[in-house]
């Protein structure tokens, strides 16, 4: 093979020597070129002394020589893509490959050969690079749900031209777990999550090329229920309604329950039960006493349970003389001033009022 190359070439040359010609050269090849995706292109080659030898473009595959694509030959294009065109100047002998609304798939190298024979040629590269918006890929986290301790790792791969980097923020810019407000790297590590770790992280891929792309990524954090309350002690006159109530935080949200003397209350004549979840993970609950009776003062406990575990906390209602208001303040006032003139208090009416409309008391 090899004595055969040198053959061909010997005697291209011996013909180039027998006509007068000299030896054909490729005197100019455009420098590498990187464009925008959409953008448009000029390659120029200009060569010497190639009256009788063809002169071409052609699109190179390193991968797979046989997608190799020639596109011109000569003066004339031999691509049917009304994306290329090629412009020939005699005076200096250059031939321009002009690509316009470049693609993805453009990329790569592009050679000027000039044929001496069937099997031998002088040629030149040039490679041509596109411009690619990031992309983030499909192997990325999208979202997680993790109980609280355990560890957990957000990915995020992306690609495009030139190779994007890959940063990391959470919503409002809250900081991040790892410290800070931004963490750059394709793969964030959370060792051991806590509630506060909720929420919603950006993973954020830039180039330069375009505005870069952002994927949201939901971080739902599983934990046993934390019960507060903001009033532990509460006062309240017979036959009076008093609300008592609970804050839970918790996820996946709780089963809440009432319970006073190791008994569980339900919605009855006596007792109204009401939950309103505030978020996922934050639930109101209010457990209404209805016209207050004896046997209904002493230690509520309000209860919260799901999968990771429960929390209890206890609120007492006490018995007092002077109705609180709120919720006291929509029943009847009348019953109140005719207790105090019956009481020998007439003097006190009208503090009676005033209190059963502003006071509440709490501990």
């Amino acid at each position: 093979m090899y004595w055969t190359r040198v053959a061909a070439v010997l005697v291209a040359q011996l013909l180039i020597i027998v006509t007068g010609q000299r030896f054909p050269t490729i005197s100019y090849i455009s420098q590498e070129k990187v464009i925008d995706i959409g953008g448009s292109i000029e390659l120029e080659c200009s060569v010497q002394y190639v009256r009788d030898f063809p002169v071409l473009w052609i699109k190179m595959d390193s991968v797979d020589p046989s997608r190799t694509i020639p596109l011109s030959t000569g003066s004339n294009l031999i691509v049917k893509d009304s994306r290329f065109s090629l412009r020939y100047d005699q005076a200096s002998s250059t031939y321009t490959l002009q690509i316009k609304d470049i693609q993805e798939n453009d990329a790569g190298k592009y050679q000027c050969q000039v044929l001496l024979t069937v099997t031998e040629k002088i040629s030149a590269d040039v490679a041509v690079s596109v411009r690619i918006p990031p992309i983030i890929f499909d192997n990325s986290t999208r979202s997680v749900v993790v109980s609280e301790g355990e560890g957990v790792k957000l990915e995020c791969y992306a690609g495009g031209y030139p190779a994007p980097t890959v940063s990391w923020r959470r919503e409002n810019y809250a900081v991040l777990p790892t410290g800070g407000s931004q963490y750059r790297g394709n793969i964030l590590t959370i060792p051991s999550v806590n509630k506060n770790d909720r929420g919603t992280y950006y993973c954020v891929a830039e180039n330069g090329v375009g505005k870069g792309k952002r994927r949201n990524i939901a971080v739902e954090v599983e934990f046993s229920p934390v019960i507060t309350v903001p009033r532990p002690r509460l006062g309240q006159a017979l036959q009076y309604d008093m609300d008592l109530e609970c804050h839970v935080i918790a996820y996946p949200p709780p089963a809440i329950t009432w319970w006073k003397d190791d008994v569980q209350l339900s919605n009855n004549q006596h007792y109204s039960i009401s939950h309103f979840a505030t978020a996922d993970e934050f639930t109101d609950t209010t457990l209404r006493i209805l016209t207050a009776e004896k046997r209904q003062y002493g230690q509520y406990y309000c209860k919260a349970a799901n999968k990771l575990g429960t929390d209890q906390a206890s609120v007492e209602l006490f018995e007092t003389v002077i109705p609180i208001c709120p919720p006291a303040c929509g029943q009847n006032l009348f019953s109140v001033s005719v207790a105090a003139s019956l009481g020998g208090a007439d003097i006190i009416l009208p503090v009676l009022l005033l209190a059963c409309m502003f006071r509440r008391i709490y501990y």
